[in-house]
């Protein structure tokens, strides 16, 4: 095995790639090789590291130096100065990682600090196309130890003692949903990983399968081992490249290692895995809609019971776990189910990993135990809110989720408390609002989604989301009339209990808790024809400021319907008949004369 003196570790997540690590990483493997030091730094494509908003990230070990926001024309420098020369380039440092002139580890800066790695331990850690550095990470030991010493029921009885729950929205338990499958007889049985994460604004699952494949490959086999299954399938949506080239690298290697296929490690078990590729449909993200799409079907929820794992795939006893959930199996087998239980609440055991997006300075992932606080997440981990804004809301759980009100930033995060707020901790999607936000157009903006990605097979969710659309349109409009409050909340709760599938049950939730919380809003909208956030265009109002127009004309020269006027030299009007609220006036204005309310 080759020994290096510097390890060069660049993301290759989807974010960084975006932002041209790729060229990154060909500028220092060509300079390494320029200045002979191919013997001495190697050069690793890793996953992400968490802190997305300083993408790219390069981390240089043994120091552990954390260079953020790096561009292909630093690389010269890093090498030179850094690599060659041993004298770290600060200017490139993350800002937090220098403190009084010392430069601290990663793990004593504020966004990492109060996480727990669990589900993402490997990611930015490991070369993800490499099994050797999995394995040399305890990778497949887990495996090892069910295969040599646990019989399947031991499997099944270490999950549910470790209180681990689904993480891709439902909560269920999950040793309790493989304990079904296990007591049904059938000759044949399937494990499903459900890889389609649709909701706007998460990517905790693709980070997992491009950071750390093998891990949710060890824990599927862990599963089939468990229940007595053959055969299994994870379901990747085809917008995650990165993550299907690397799942399929993965399993191909498993396969060459003996540890997918015939007889794994000399146990005369056989299990073997295949990718099947999602058209991004977020209904499919629901267990049975996601089976019949790999039967060939179209992807549409089918009643229940009976459940999958009593009848699934193909019609045999199938479970189907989410991305996360497989990422803290080989965990929980290594470390053993106190281990895992000892982390969070009584209801609500382990880690949790979060997207961190909207408007928060540290875009990007984050884990930490159950029962953290909102606040701890987005103002110690998250950093706060970008140019001294208010928080207003938070919204967990994607489009069926709600909205989290600042007088509720302290209540521990967990699924019991996010449903009793009227939200749901979802697949992990965690939605940062300011006071900029208007909450109607952000529960509208959510139905919108939802309507579109409603599969139509049932009337509650394909014609109750729309009617609520269109009344939601015509309050963000103008038009809003007494009684489309009531009619809102009468939709949501008829939707609510009769929908067939959980995408349109928790379709009205944005509504709901935005209605629960932010009800004057709504009545603004609708009696008072304002907007307090100036986001509708509907009810926008452009007034020009007496004392600061200079009479310059120019606003009146650059609107396109003719709604301003006045004379050179003293202060000019606009026409709110007229005005289109385009915002061209306000944008062209000089001296900040203009005002949207």
């Amino acid at each position: 095995m080759e020994m290096y003196r510097s390890h060069v570790m660049i993301c290759r997540g989807t974010g960084c790639t975006s932002s041209n690590s790729e060229q990154i990483v060909k500028n220092f493997e060509d300079l390494i090789k320029k200045n002979g030091l191919e013997n001495e730094v190697v050069v690793e494509r890793t996953g992400c590291f968490g802190l997305c908003a300083l993408g790219p990230i390069v981390i240089i070990y043994p120091e552990a130096s954390f260079y953020s926001l790096v561009k292909p024309e630093d690389v010269e420098e890093i090498v030179n100065e850094h690599l060659i020369k041993g004298r770290v380039v600060k200017r490139l440092l993350y800002a937090e990682t220098i403190e009084n002139d010392i430069i601290k580890s990663i793990d004593d800066v504020d966004f990492y600090r109060k996480q727990v790695r669990v589900a993402l331990r490997n990611c930015g850690v490991i070369n993800p196309e490499n099994i050797d550095e999995y394995i040399a990470f305890d990778g497949y030991k887990a495996l090892e130890k069910v295969l040599g010493t646990m019989k399947p029921a031991d499997v099944i009885d270490t999950i549910k003692r470790s209180g681990l729950k689904g993480r891709g929205g439902g909560g269920f338990p999950t040793g309790m949903k493989w304990e079904f499958a296990a007591k049904s007889q059938a000759d044949q049985k399937y494990v499903l990983c459900n890889a389609d994460e649709g909701d706007p604004g998460a990517f905790m699952d693709r980070s997992v399968l491009e950071g750390d494949p093998h891990s949710v490959i060890e824990a599927m086999t862990i599963a089939a081992y468990a229940i007595g299954a053959s055969q299994g399938f994870v379901y990747v949506r085809a917008e995650y490249p990165i993550a299907v080239k690397r799942l399929a690298i993965a399993i191909n290697q498993a396969r060459e290692y003996g540890l997918l296929g015939k007889n794994i490690m000399d146990s005369n078990f056989d299990f073997d895995l295949e990718i099947r590729l999602g058209a991004g449909a977020f209904v499919c993200g629901e267990e049975t809609a996601l089976i019949a799409s790999i039967e060939g079907e179209r992807g549409m929820p089918r009643p229940r019971p009976p459940f999958p794992a009593v009848k699934g795939l193909f019609g045999k006893p199938t479970i189907l776990n989410n991305v996360e959930t497989y990422a803290n199996i080989a965990q929980i087998i290594n470390n053993g189910a106190e281990w895992f239980a000892s982390m969070g609440t009584e209801k609500s055991k382990g880690t949790k990993v979060f997207a961190l997006g909207g408007k928060i300075n540290n875009t990007g992932l984050v884990e930490v135990p159950m029962g953290t606080t909102m606040r701890e997440v987005i103002f110690e981990i998250g950093g706060g809110i970008p140019d001294g804004k208010k928080f207003k809301a938070a919204q967990t759980g994607g489009p069926s989720g709600g909205c989290i009100p600042m007088e509720h930033i302290d209540v521990p995060i967990d699924y019991d408390n996010l449903i009793a707020l009227g939200s749901m901790m979802g697949s992990g999607g965690l939605i940062v609002m300011d006071e900029d936000n208007c909450m109607v157009d952000i529960a509208r903006f959510f139905l919108d989604f939802t309507v579109d990605e409603s599969c139509g097979k049932c009337t509650p969710c394909r014609e109750g989301t729309k009617r609520m659309l269109e009344i939601l349109d015509r309050i963000v409009e103008g038009k809003g009339k007494d009684g489309d409050i009531e009619k809102l909340e009468s939709l949501a709760n008829t939707i609510k209990n009769s929908a067939l599938c959980g995408l349109g049950q928790t379709a009205p939730n944005p509504v709901l808790s935005t209605l629960r919380y932010f009800r004057d809003e709504y009545e603004a909208h609708i009696y008072d024809k304002r907007c307090a956030a100036g986001v509708c265009k509907g009810l926008a109002k452009y007034t020009i400021i007496e004392d600061k127009c200079k009479g310059c004309g120019i606003c009146a020269k650059q609107c396109p319907v003719t709604a301003i006027s006045g004379k050179v030299k003293t202060p000019y009007l606009i026409n709110n008949e007229k005005c289109e609220k385009c915002g061209i006036c306000l944008e062209k204005c000089p001296f900040g004369a203009i005002i949207k309310a």
